[in-house]
């Protein structure tokens, strides 16, 4: 008796390695190839229906299920970053509360002169470059966004990632194929570089460019010529002043800064607190696992060892534990301390740079007024994520305005500003460059106006 599915997979792997592809469904070694590819299905895709995109991001999250603590000690050990334990939380996020079809809003006006509708549609084939700080999060929660609305994406990892992302994507196309048909509706290439992905944004069959995270690649994207969305950088500050919930604010506090080691974007990266606050706030914070530094040596002794001589970060201690980044400085401590804590000034580099590691600055001020104008100075009009703790509802309202940022939240951990313990859907691209900040399928969609004249108001 013949056996159709292994003949299935056969042809499949044959027609695959004719196109240049590798063994995989999903996974293409060559550039225009995935593009021809992708295009084909984007094609193929638009005459499924609405219900049909939904049983396809419901087998999606079915499949990769149970794949997620495979996928977390993969970028782990992949990336050498962060913590195994808290990426089995944020896959879980991006799969569970990721919004699907049901974001596509449509707005319709009607009148005596008929009826207008606004309608989300397609772009049709996506390059999205993703960052080695969440190379499965973003790519889960961007693929089901991008194929609520209707397209196809041609995802580009970080070169840290690329095991990682092939294996993932490999996941997600079959169990596209097992519901619909359709191969190579979601790509990603076998090796990836940055030079890959300049090529990638400037082809003329690309018709969105989606950057999570900031640097050279944000630069070029925005320069492609394409519709773009970009996350750009972040320094997220969080104020405690006087009136606040002391020690709520430090379990909150070191609750994101510890998670994943700091990794996240919208996590805490330093903290200002009304002077008044601050000997009660940094004891509040040892008492949940905090270490806190007071020797002026070893505050220096840190800062030479994650600030390089050129005023940069130290790449290799990103993401790292906290005690790995204690033995790196040479800086002796007991137990497990889950982040490193210590007193600076507002100039300190450390506070001004973004560092995605465990460790934060703490910066005093004399008042809430004083407070809110470092903490200001500090984001750097980066306009990405902000936190404050206090009892006042005015003083809550004025750094709300004040800040300006994407994700503002209010006496919580900075992970409930993604959806941790918080209300709302989860985005791990919060695009501060092109303004639509917590993304989701209607920002991956066009919108189109559809006018029908001298009819249709029942009114």
């Amino acid at each position: 008796m013949m056996n159709y599915d292994r003949i299935d997979k056969l042809v499949r792997k044959i027609l695959r390695e004719d196109f240049g592809i590798s063994d995989s469904n999903g996974v293409c070694r060559d550039i225009n190839a995935a593009v021809y590819l992708s295009k084909k299905a984007f094609v193929k895709y638009t005459a499924l229906s609405l219900d049909d995109r939904a049983k396809v991001i419901e087998n999606l999250k079915k499949k990769l299920s149970p794949l997620v603590p495979k996928l977390a000690c993969m970028s782990t050990e992949e990336t050498l970053m962060g913590v195994a334990e808290d990426k089995i939380k944020k896959i879980n996020l991006a799969i569970e509360k990721t919004p699907g079809v049901e974001d596509l809003v449509t707005e319709v006006k009607t009148g005596d002169s008929g009826l207008t509708l606004f309608e989300l549609s397609a772009w049709g084939v996506v390059c999205a470059v993703h960052p080695c700080t969440n190379p499965c999060a973003t790519l889960i929660n961007n693929t089901i966004g991008l194929l609520a609305a209707g397209n196809a994406v041609i995802h580009i990892p970080h070169p840290r990632a690329c095991g990682t992302t092939r294996f993932l994507v490999e996941a997600i196309s079959e169990s596209i194929y097992e519901t619909c048909g359709i191969e190579n509706l979601v790509v990603t290439l076998y090796e990836s570089s940055m030079a890959a992905a300049d090529v990638l944004m400037a082809h003329p069959d690309i018709q969105m460019v989606i950057v999570t995270g900031s640097g050279e690649v944000l630069r070029k994207a925005m320069s492609s010529g394409k519709k773009v969305i970009g996350a750009g950088p972040a320094n997220p500050v969080a104020i405690v002043d006087e009136t606040a919930d002391i020690k709520k604010a430090a379990r909150d506090i070191v609750e994101g800064v510890s998670f994943d080691n700091n990794l996240m974007c919208v996590t805490e990266k330093s903290v200002v607190v009304v002077d008044s606050a601050g000997d009660r706030l940094i004891r509040c914070m040892e008492e949940v696992g905090a270490q806190s530094l007071s020797s002026p040596a070893d505050i220096q002794s840190l800062i030479n060892e994650v600030v390089t001589r050129e005023g940069a970060l130290n790449k290799a201690l990103e993401g790292k534990s906290a005690s790995a980044i204690l033995d790196a400085a040479g800086i002796s401590f007991s137990g497990t301390p889950r982040i490193v804590v210590f007193e600076a000034e507002k100039e300190n580099p450390f506070v001004v740079l973004e560092a995605m590691m465990p460790v934060l600055p703490i910066v005093r001020a004399r008042d809430f007024e004083e407070a809110l104008e470092y903490a200001l100075e500090i984001e750097q009009g980066f306009r990405h994520t902000a936190v404050f703790h206090s009892r006042s509802i005015e003083r809550l309202s004025q750094a709300a305005k004040t800040m300006q940022t994407a994700v503002f939240v209010k006496n919580g951990s900075s992970l409930a500003g993604i959806g941790v313990n918080g209300e709302g859907n989860t985005s791990f691209t919060i695009a501060t460059a092109t303004g639509e900040g917590t993304t989701s399928a209607r920002h991956f969609a066009r919108r189109r106006r559809c006018s029908l004249v001298e009819s249709f108001s029942i009114r």
